[in-house]
């Protein structure tokens, strides 16, 4: 331990839903060699028995598929919070860190959520081609950034939000 974590989640039996699991499968077979660095891992949903994977990690990316987000998909930072999916079996990234907080009484590793355009999730739908391609374009930004460098994927989010706050202004 000590990497990076990449967390995909989501239901492969509901269309889009798959993208965050596709993420780490495609990325984990294209960069071999990043796994001295990064861990891959993926689930359908988070659960608070994931507090013990963020354990020691110099960084946490989430990746999930996102309806709403606008495509290809939105790199943001994001800390801990306790909301309504923390009693529940399924939690958000936010809801994670928070129970990490709670169980082991300290701040949760420095994280990053990559939610993934989706247009697609009901169930036994395959992967929509305008999905496929926004995955392509995440990827491709793993690859530009390096798959397990912690700093640059910390910077590319800080200036990603910074252009986001940026557009609301001039709304």
């Amino acid at each position: 331990m000590g990497g990076m974590l990449v967390f995909g989640y989501g239901n492969p039996g509901r269309g889009d839903d798959a993208l965050g699991p596709a993420f780490v499968e495609r990325l984990a077979r294209e960069n071999p060699d990043a796994a001295d660095n990064a861990e891959y891992l993926s689930d359908m949903q988070l659960q608070v028995e994931h507090v013990t994977d963020l354990c020691g990690r110099k960084l946490l990316l989430f990746v999930d598929a996102d309806a709403a987000c606008q495509p290809p998909f939105r790199l943001s930072r994001i800390h801990a919070e306790q909301d309504t999916s923390y009693t529940s079996h399924a939690m958000t990234p936010q809801a994670l860190l928070y129970a990490y907080c709670q169980v082991y009484g300290r701040n949760a590793p420095p994280a990053l959520l990559l939610r993934i355009r989706g247009y697609g999730f009901d169930l036994g739908e395959s992967l929509d081609a305008r999905a496929d391609a926004n995955l392509r374009e995440a990827l491709a930004l793993a690859s530009r950034l390096g798959v397990a460098d912690a700093q640059r994927w910390q910077q590319c989010a800080e200036a990603s939000g910074a252009a986001a706050r940026a557009l609301r202004q001039r709304s």
